[in-house]
């Protein structure tokens, strides 16, 4: 029988769909909805003030979530298609391989074959002769296109496609080029090595995006991000069929876009890192073949210490000012009360919204301290003249002007959730990143939203935390069903505090190809075992189109051990991850700033281990099975692989200065693994000698768990497990290390 997912409209997670029907009120698929499942789960908060509350959220929503998973397709899908039928046999991909185009021809869909076999060669390791675009069917691949896209494209396009695939041909069918592209890369995703050869299965895939904005902010101010780092994470978004790059390109340490009408900005705001107009142009087309809009922001009124380094007339105290190089919130702040400001912002404005064609324009409004508003006597007398009562109506003011200016050049405004307020005109889009009930008090008001909160890259949570946040929150159950669709969707955020273009791209994959399926598929899409196996197969996907996140790992180990044989401290830095959260800051040694070196293993390490996934489940399987020996031998073997490498470690200490602080971290790598090893050897024990061999061993874990050098031994959480349940089994023998 064919296995198919469905998510009709509103939908729980439990409607899923077997054969050709729903089990839960038989609804049949309406693929014509751009919205087909208003959500219904559960959102987080992200900064300082929420950050305490996230744990037991998260553990909660995962609790739910594997409550209401559903098997899912073996497909190596992701995000996972609205609707899959799975057939019997497959179609071979070999050099006859060809594509067709029919319908409607553009330049914009014979780019993207061109590149979609160019992608596909790669995958099979074919050459440039082998493949072709054929003129007219038959060809093994048909696409078939209805219309062009829109000259500027949309958040209201049409993104939906059809795939078929026969074991003698495969047909892809949209409505636009945009839904075409997104069908590509799913054919791309189904192609495996099989033991005839390279093939992908035959499916019948009718599928369309739950929301119409996925996105992802990089921010390149606080560390600039060169052109290539933006061009190949936009190839990574096109293969997860993310469709915004919102571009963070001003903030206190640097204005990155060349103003010709304001040239001082980058000459004075830029440390000489910046992007030339041509070269925005290049970004913007590369990513408009790619079905990706480009959203510019400009922080205003607030994090303009930089602009104001080169325009201090505009600024609400006298300065002088210079580039921030240290991280946080900063006083220099636009004077919000003089003409002249306004006139500055419209010329600005003015320029950039010709640079960039899409059809939202962002301005920030974040973090406004208030402090030098408060100092400004001029300011203050304008708060009372003017009746505002507060700085947060003086910026309301201020939201009011801007969008009058930003209206004039043909955009919509965004700003992040400190711009709600009562009088803002209900065209501007609200980004939530404070927590999920702004979201849904600016529907409520008539605003349209995007929700970043639970979505923070930066903060270097599990693919799983970010993977049970929904778009549609519980904050927003008791919207209407208009109210609802205000809700456009959402976008990870990687803020560039603690990344530069060697280790960006770890941090935003390949995490965020799980964050693209919660903007994509269905919300009954849950499984999170499924995810993670998906994403693996994904992250090697991504590795071989050029993304970075595992290439700069050896690298940037070699550097770290000051020789090539990094084998011991790849395996320590296999087990470790970077400290959580906001807590980097709190923890360093050396005040974090834009002059320190991101060079050391808290750098290095990815944002979630592998292998203290992989061990986790291994012991899982173990403790439900003790008579395993299979299962036993395999940890003992893991155990032992980190305890000979704790001791080979010393050394490379001695030998590399940015060795010498991970001394502790691989001590207690050596003694979590020897009790993991005694837990072995222990097991099925429950006399009082074991009692107290099972207190100290936790405490020996208790102070293993605590961050050392910024990071924290991942494996510490199962090694525990084996611990406690050690007076359980069948007295399964092990051997201590030695």
């Amino acid at each position: 029988m064919p296995t198919t997912i469905c998510n009709p409209r509103n939908m729980l997670a439990r409607n899923l769909i077997i054969g050709r029907r729903c089990i839960a009120n038989h609804h049949p698929m309406n693929y014509s909805d751009p919205a087909i499942i208003s959500g219904y789960f559960s959102g987080q908060t992200m900064r300082t003030v929420f950050l305490f509350v996230l744990p037991f959220i998260f553990i909660m929503q995962l609790f739910a979530m594997q409550i209401q998973a559903q098997p899912l397709p073996q497909l190596n899908l992701m995000p996972l298609p609205a609707k899959v039928d799975i057939g019997n046999g497959q179609l071979q991909i070999d050099p006859a391989f060809s594509v067709a185009i029919t319908g409607h021809d553009g330049g914009l869909l014979r780019r993207a074959v061109e590149r979609f076999l160019s992608r596909l060669r790669g995958e099979t390791g074919m050459t440039a002769l082998d493949m072709s675009v054929a003129k007219l069917p038959p060809a093994t691949l048909v696409v078939e296109v209805e219309q062009p896209g829109e000259g500027i494209q949309s958040a209201e396009e049409d993104e939906s496609y059809t795939l078929t695939t026969s074991a003698t041909g495969a047909r892809l069918h949209a409505r636009t080029e945009l839904g075409a592209m997104h069908g590509l890369q799913t054919f791309l995703q189904l192609v495996e090595a099989t033991p005839a050869g390279f093939a992908v299965p035959v499916v019948s895939i009718q599928d369309v995006p739950r929301f119409p904005w996925r996105g992802l902010m990089i921010d390149a101010s606080r560390h600039f991000m060169p052109m290539d780092v933006i061009e190949r994470n936009l190839d990574g978004m096109e293969a997860v069929k993310l469709n915004v790059l919102h571009w963070h390109l001003s903030d206190d340490q640097g204005f990155r876009v060349e103003s010709k009408k304001f040239p001082k900005l980058q000459e004075l705001g830029s440390d000489g890192l910046y992007y030339t107009q041509k070269e925005i142009r290049e970004v913007i087309a590369y990513a408009r073949d790619r079905g990706i809009r480009v959203v510019p922001e400009f922080d205003i009124p607030g994090h303009t210490t930089a602009l104001l380094t080169a325009y201090p007339e505009f600024a609400s105290a006298p300065g002088p000012f210079k580039i921030e190089r240290n991280w946080g919130v900063f006083n220099p702040t636009l004077d919000p009360t003089r003409e002249a400001t306004y006139k500055f912002l419209d010329a600005l404005i003015g320029e950039m919204a010709a640079l960039f064609p899409d059809h939202y324009f962002h301005i920030g409004g974040d973090e406004v301290n208030g402090k030098e508003w408060n100092a400004n006597a001029n300011i203050r007398e304008f708060k009372r003249a003017h009746h505002l009562a507060t700085n947060d109506d003086l910026q309301a003011y201020f939201n009011q002007r801007v969008e009058r200016i930003v209206t004039k050049y043909g955009k919509t405004m965004i700003g992040w959730d400190e711009i709600l307020r009562p009088n803002l005109p209900k065209s501007a889009v609200i980004q939530s990143w404070r927590g999920a009930q702004s979201l849904a008090d600016a529907a409520k008001q008539g605003h349209r939203g995007i929700l970043s909160a639970g979505f923070y890259l930066d903060l270097v949570w599990p693919a799983s935390q970010h993977y049970v946040v929904d778009p549609m929150p519980p904050a927003t159950a008791g919207l209407t069903t208009e109210e609802q669709k205000r809700i456009l969707g959402a976008e990870a955020c990687m803020w560039a505090e603690y990344v530069s273009s060697e280790n960006v791209d770890s941090r935003i994959w390949p995490r965020t190809a799980a964050i693209a399926e919660r903007f994509w598929s269905p919300q009954s899409v849950q499984d999170i075992p499924s995810m993670y196996r998906r994403l693996e197969v994904v992250s090697r996907q991504l590795d071989g189109m050029g993304l970075t996140h595992d290439a700069s790992y050896p690298i940037m180990l070699r550097r770290i051990a000051g020789e090539d044989d990094i084998a011991n401290l790849r395996t320590l830095a296999d087990v470790v991850e970077p400290t959580k959260g906001y807590t980097r800051m709190k923890t360093a040694v050396v005040k974090p700033s834009a002059l320190v070196p991101l060079n050391r293993l808290v750098d290095a390490a990815r944002p979630e281990s592998v292998t203290a996934r992989h061990f986790a489940e291994t012991v899982d399987a173990f403790l439900a099975n003790p008579s395993d020996a299979n299962i036993k031998s395999s940890i003992e073997g893991m155990l032992n692989q980190w305890h000979a490498a704790a001791l080979a470690l010393p050394p490379l200490e001695d030998k590399s200065f940015l060795m010498k602080e991970l001394t502790p971290v691989s001590q207690s790598l050596s003694a979590v693994s020897d009790a993991g090893l005694q837990a072995l050897q222990h097991f099925g024990e429950n006399s009082a000698s074991a009692q107290e061999w099972k207190t100290q061993q936790l405490s020996v874990l208790d102070a293993a768990s605590q961050t050392q050098a910024q990071v924290t031994l991942a494996i510490v959480p199962a090694i525990r497990k084996l611990v406690e349940g050690s007076e359980q089994g069948q007295g399964a023998t092990g051997t201590p290390a030695k």
